[in-house]
């Protein structure tokens, strides 16, 4: 078996942004006397959506931060330490790997279903 890095990712997990941080601040907007009031109205408008969605995504992100945190403290919580909760990723590649086998093995056996009646029952395929 090989040995794991600590610094390696594993599936599933990103590797930290090494960039710099998306500014949280909006630059400053130097007001023009060259915009009608109609301008004005549809800019405000405009930046109240943007301001809308905005709140809307950072409580999105919120929620799924706080699902994700009270499903890996249940993980822990009920599975008894570090060595369970490998186990337990684990256990999910062992399922999806059965479900593929089981996949492949169900085509395999259509295939000689509908070999069997063109063969033998329908002689759709004469072997001499």
């Amino acid at each position: 078996m090989a040995k794991r890095t600590r610094g390696a990712s594993k599936p599933g997990q990103r590797r930290p942004a090494s960039g710099p941080a998306r500014p949280t601040t909006r630059p400053a907007v130097r007001p023009t006397s060259a915009l009608s009031e109609d301008e004005e109205a549809r800019a405000a408008e405009l930046e109240s959506r943007i301001v809308a969605q905005e709140r809307a995504a950072e409580a999105a992100r919120g929620r799924a931060r706080q699902a994700t945190s009270r499903a890996t403290e249940t993980r822990r919580a009920g599975s008894g330490g570090l060595l369970a909760a490998r186990a337990a990723e684990e256990y999910a590649y062992v399922v999806r790997d059965v479900r593929r086998i089981l996949v492949v093995g169900g085509a395999m056996a259509g295939i000689m279903v509908v070999l069997f009646v063109l063969i033998d029952l329908l002689r759709v395929i004469t072997l001499s």
